[in-house]
């Protein structure tokens, strides 16, 4: 069994796969036996599935899994998620944004902690990008409390056995360490690396995040208010 499991949820990213799987292999290296870097296809309709076959005949430690359609980030995650062999697991985006060399700090911190979070040092997307998660951050803040600083940034650390406990919703991504927390997880967060996306284009926009993330933030908060809590006194 790996010790680590990368997984990278990915769509229409031909113009970003190669070099981004090449980089993630330099850190991590090519031995199976403890590492997997294991690729969602979530039903790319571009090259990417071609150029994952290609780059799976070069790179053992490389998995692909393609969906027959397009089921959504949050279907992509989870699914990793499940088929992910490693003790630890670090999601990443597959644009190319977030930065493989943070790879091996989070692992680190996964010895102390149950989920490590990234914060995106010097965000490098666009002003209207960063004003909407700001502004998401204090909506999201306002209705659930959390203290999570960067929630949207892809790059997080899991235990595996933690991340598996949760209940998979579309929208989860976007609330991991919230529902992660709500089970007792300990969380850190630490300053990682943003890079400019160097091709392809963003598959999301304020607008059409504002009306889902809405309904999944008062989601979130009923499963706060409905959460189990109780302590046992003795068992006889």
């Amino acid at each position: 069994m790996p010790e680590l499991t990368v997984v990278i949820p990915i769509y229409n990213e031909e113009a970003s796969v190669t070099p981004l799987i090449e980089e993630i292999v330099a850190v991590v290296g090519l031995d199976p036996d403890r590492t997997e870097i294991l690729c969602v296809d979530d039903g790319s309709s571009d090259r990417t599935g071609e150029l994952l076959a290609e780059l799976r005949k070069t790179y053992p430690v490389l998995h692909v899994i393609t969906f027959e359609t397009n089921a959504g980030q949050s279907a992509a995650m989870a699914c990793g998620f499940l088929e992910a062999r490693g003790r630890y697991v670090v999601a990443m985006d597959g644009d190319g944004q977030n930065d493989p060399a943070d790879i091996p700090r989070i692992v680190e911190l996964l010895d102390r902690y149950q989920v490590v979070c990234g914060i995106r040092r010097n965000r490098r997307d666009s002003l209207a990008k960063r004003w909407g998660s700001r502004l998401a951050r204090t909506v999201r803040r306002w209705v659930i409390g959390d203290s999570i600083v960067d929630i949207g940034c892809s790059l997080k650390g899991f235990h595996r056995d933690a991340i598996r406990r949760l209940y998979f919703f579309d929208g989860a991504h976007r609330f991991l360490p919230v529902l992660l927390e709500m089970e007792g997880c300990s969380i850190t967060q630490i300053d990682v690396n943003h890079r400019p996306r160097r091709a392809g284009v963003s598959k999301y926009g304020n607008l059409g995040r504002l009306a889902k993330t809405w309904q999944d933030l008062l989601g979130v908060r009923w499963m706060q208010k409905r959460k189990l809590d109780y302590q046992v006194r003795e068992r006889c």
